[in-house]
């Protein structure tokens, strides 16, 4: 996943499970999405992942608690264009 999920990318929390190496609680949010700010890549000691991901709280987390979300398709809106009235004067 660490070569498909780079800086800017939305990601969402799946696991706010304890700290797997500390055992101390995180303060993700499971459900919350994050934005990322950094991919680090690290062998972490859970086995199941190959980077640390920076999403601006605390350091950074195991790349295994986070699912990447798709990025949105551009979509095209209609405009209202508001023209002036033409009006005729009458003598």
């Amino acid at each position: 996943m660490s070569d498909a999920v780079g800086p800017g990318d939305l990601v969402l929390c799946v696991n706010a499970a304890p700290n797997h190496v500390t055992g101390r609680p995180v303060p993700l949010q499971a459900g919350e999405t994050y934005r990322v700010m950094g991919v680090m890549e690290f062998a972490c000691p859970c086995g199941r992942s190959d980077a640390l991901l920076d999403v601006g709280i605390d350091f950074a987390w195991c790349q295994s608690r986070f699912r990447l979300l798709p990025k949105p398709k551009a979509q095209a809106k209609t405009r209202r264009v508001s023209a002036p009235k033409e009006t005729e004067t009458v003598r």
